[in-house]
């Protein structure tokens, strides 16, 4: 956003420095870019003087020519100077250097032989002196000029510009006059609004021959729509001050019209647009949303094919305006036009949005309208346009304001009292400077009375401040018109933290860091944000309700993220695209779970193996598999403090969880604090999104209230000197059994079978059986038993002893039996 400092004056007294106004800006919140003085720089022998003879020289290939230049007797009278400029004509009065100035680029004149004649100065073009304007000629000044007048004194006091980045969520700063109500709350100096005479046509008023009806079929994209007809105008180039207003913040002036239009959307932050009335087919206008494969040729030049997403202004008959963005180049103002229809809207900011991105469209307006444009200061801007209009066109407003829609009641008040504020300043703020700073930004204290907390204020927050919704917000705004400079330093104090004590959260994804880059994983990090479809293939549609925004910027921001999977994928396809072999991508961060109708923020690391037969190399590595994965998720489980070897797995099922069901498994519940999810992605879903190869990824997720991580250490415990008894033993199972919840099962009958004497070390798995011998719908499973003493070496008759009791154990169940 470009501010004029001319333009600002016109609502603020500006006495400041250039220096003072830039801190000002900065301390208000908003970032100064850069700063730009468009006027002249001091140049001393830099002179008015009027050019007396033109003689052209001749035998030569350019158009130079030997001028007689008057600058006045102060400075030598009438001195001989070579130019080749096209317009250094006789009569005409410009800008002459004279030996000894240094201009702008350093270029210092000095009185030299040139195609053969003594050139006593330099006759300057615009660039030559620092100012806008191209080289293709003099600079010429008014005939009234005095010759011999120095040229800084000749020359109109130049502007200073100043490039301001505006966050977000500040669109009433969008406009010189919303930065013009900051400055004044800073400087504690009265704001000036513009004068607006019109203030619509009275009731009764007869319908107009140019508009008929405005009707709007998309009123959730178009909550306001206001149209005014004019009659009789006459285009031309607007006034020299509205041209230089208009440059200065670098905005070329087309004509009073157009002009007219861009000049209230800087001044106010309301976009207008202006058509031609003979070019609306039915004398009446329509807000729709476009068809499937409509197109529009726009201002620019291009054809633009349209879908049914889009928000139009049309005709009966086509569309003449993608709303919010770009005219239609057969709809605006020629030299020919005599009526037009002022349009004034406030659209829906992610429809806006949307259509920009679709198309590789961005405008002014859209700018604004993307951010939200205050709709309940449509119809004032839309009346001050007309009376810069008649003004500047000439013309006569013919039948009443049409308005479809209208100002949505708005009603804001936020209870506060100066206790508080001072409270969470933590330094002493008089009331009355409160007070002030608030009044001075527009937030009226509508009612003040006495309570057990002390003196309570019920500040008024105005439509174009939807940012204010909270006390705390308030405190902001006093902090900032008070002056974050103003605040007094003091010995910070708090509990003192030990070697060590980090918080939990930092030193989980910190482990988690660790491990991962040195299992030559990659780091990645995404945006918290994702989109509706992409959360379709991982999360219910309850579930996905529930982690909606309730009101998001874009459409593929849409939504809470689950998991990070889904960026992590993100990055994995971009590196692929790229022809970057980065097949090991790891993040950790924040995702958000569905629990129980509430939603629950939790800590959570996530990593995707790509294994792409494709990818050229000189030595082939191991393919990734379901070990592999669900070893690295143990690993990150342990750094929780969790103990996931110990914990049963269920196969992942369903089609919402993003995972090929088979090769997949899930550890703990939501309802336990923390879910682990490893295995290989759902192929199909892999291939939809372009990435090529088996993609397998580990997940885990957890609140942070479970992380115990650094709560204890690993302390030594001495191991076993003495030797294992190992033991085999395979087992008759349901074929739909899962190995992992017979051997947890098998552990269980072992460790009951040996008691206090010695202990079972381990219950492996190591052969699945099917086929021939077994009875129908059965599988066999194969475990390796190790026992072992601490104190001596087992014999084999105490461990088969034990080894008979797990087996009489196992008939007394049932669900399984022992292979002979």
């Amino acid at each position: 956003m470009k501010l004029s400092r001319n333009w600002l004056r016109q609502y603020v007294r500006l006495y400041a420095t250039t220096e003072e106004l830039q801190r000002a800006i900065t301390f208000l919140g908003f970032e100064v870019e850069s700063v730009t003085n468009t006027g002249l720089p001091p140049l001393s022998n830099v002179v008015v003087g009027e050019i007396l003879t033109r003689t052209k020289i001749p035998n030569l290939k350019k158009d130079i020519s030997l001028c007689t230049v008057d600058v006045g007797p102060a400075h030598g009278g009438v001195r001989s100077i070579v130019c080749g400029a096209p317009n250094c004509d006789a009569g005409r009065r410009v800008p002459v250097a004279l030996p000894g100035a240094v201009l702008p680029s350093g270029f210092q004149i000095a009185q030299r032989k040139t195609y053969g004649h003594e050139s006593q100065g330099m006759m300057c073009a615009p660039d030559e002196l620092g100012l806008p304007g191209e080289h293709s000629g003099l600079l010429l000044l008014p005939a009234t000029a005095p010759i011999g007048q120095p040229i800084n004194e000749a020359l109109p006091d130049g502007d200073t510009v100043f490039d301001v980045e505006v966050t977000p969520n500040r669109p009433d700063a969008l406009c010189h006059l919303g930065m013009a109500r900051e400055l004044a709350a800073w400087l504690k100096y009265d704001l000036q609004h513009p004068e607006i005479k019109f203030q619509g046509t009275p009731k009764g008023t007869p319908p107009s021959p140019l508009l008929t009806s405005i009707r709007v079929d998309a009123p959730e994209d178009c909550p306001l729509y206001v149209g005014i007809a004019v009659a009789g105008v006459k285009v031309g180039p607007s006034p020299v001050w509205m041209q230089e207003r208009l440059l200065a913040v670098g905005l070329r002036p087309i004509n009073n019209l157009v002009d007219v239009g861009n000049y209230v959307m800087l001044e106010l932050g309301q976009p207008l647009h202006v058509f031609d009335a003979k070019k609306i087919a039915g004398r009446q206008i329509v807000v729709r949303r476009a068809t499937d494969g409509e197109k529009l040729v726009t201002l620019d030049g291009k054809e633009r094919a349209l879908n049914s997403r889009m928000l139009v202004i049309a005709d009966e008959a086509k569309p003449l305006v993608i709303a919010g963005l770009m005219g239609g180049h057969d709809a605006g103002v020629d030299a020919t036009t005599t009526d037009i229809i002022l349009e004034a809207a406030c659209f829906r900011p992610q429809s806006i949005r949307w259509t920009s991105r679709r198309l590789g469209l961005t405008s002014d307006s859209a700018y604004r309208f993307e951010r939200g444009v205050d709709a309940h200061g449509t119809v004032a801007a839309a009346h001050r346009a007309i009376d810069l209009i008649l003004e500047t066109a000439g013309g006569t407003v013919v039948g009443p304001v049409m308005k479809a829609g209208g100002d949505r009641p708005w009603s804001r008040e936020i209870r506060i009292t100066p206790n508080y504020i001072r409270a969470k300043l933590g330094f002493d703020v008089t009331d009355d400077e409160m007070r002030d700073a608030l009044i001075g930004l527009a937030l009226p204290i509508k009612a003040e009375h006495e309570t057990a907390a002390g003196l309570e204020w019920t500040v008024a927050i105005p439509s174009h401040r939807r940012d204010l919704d909270r006390p705390i917000d308030l405190v902001e705004e006093v902090l900032r018109i008070y002056g974050t400079d103003r605040v007094p330093s003091a010995i910070c104090s708090g509990p003192a933290l030990a070697d060590g004590d980090d918080d939990p959260i930092a030193r989980f994804n910190r482990q988690a860091t660790d491990y991962l880059v040195g299992q030559h994983f990659h780091e990645v990090v995404n945006y918290t944000l994702r989109s509706q479809t992409e959360l379709a293939t991982w999360v219910s549609a309850a579930a996905a309700g529930e982690l909606a925004l309730a009101n998001p910027f874009v459409d593929d921001q849409s939504h809470l993220r689950p998991t990070l999977i889904m960026g992590i994928l993100e990055s994995l396809k971009l590196n692929q695209s790229r022809g970057i072999p980065a097949a090991r991508l790891f993040e950790t961060g924040r995702v958000f779970m569905e629990l129980n109708g509430t939603v629950q923020e939790c800590v959570a690391v996530g990593f995707v193996l790509c294994h792409n037969p494709k990818e050229r190399a000189w030595r082939t590595r191991p393919e990734p598999d379901f070990y592999t994965v669900k070893r690295h998720v143990e690993i990150l489980a342990r750094a929780a403090g969790l103990d996931l070897a110990a914990q049963p797995l269920v196969p992942v099922r369903g089609a919402y969880w993003g995972w090929q069901e088979g090769q997949s498994a899930a550890a703990g519940e939501m309802s336990d604090g923390w879910t682990a999810r490893f295995g290989l992605l759902n192929l199909a879903m892999v291939r939809a999104a372009g990435i090529e190869g088996k993609v397998w990824a580990g997940t885990l997720a957890l609140l942070p209230q479970k992380l115990t991580v650094g709560g204890s250490h690993t302390r030594y415990r001495p191991f076993s000197l003495f030797p294992a008894a190992l033991r085999d033993l395979a087992l008759v199972v349901d074929a739909d059994r899962h190995a992992d919840e017979v051997r947890a099962q098998l552990l269980q009958l072992a460790q009951a079978a040996t008691g206090p004497s010695f202990a079972i070390e381990r219950v492996e798995v190591f052969d699945v059986y099917t086929g021939a011998g077994l009875p129908a719908g059965k599988k066999s499973l194969a475990f390796a038993l190790s026992f072992r003493s601490a104190e001596r070496t087992l014999t084999d008759d105490e461990v088969n002893a034990a080894f008979g009791k797990i087996q009489q154990a196992i008939a007394v169940d049932g669900t399984m039996s022992v292979r002979a």
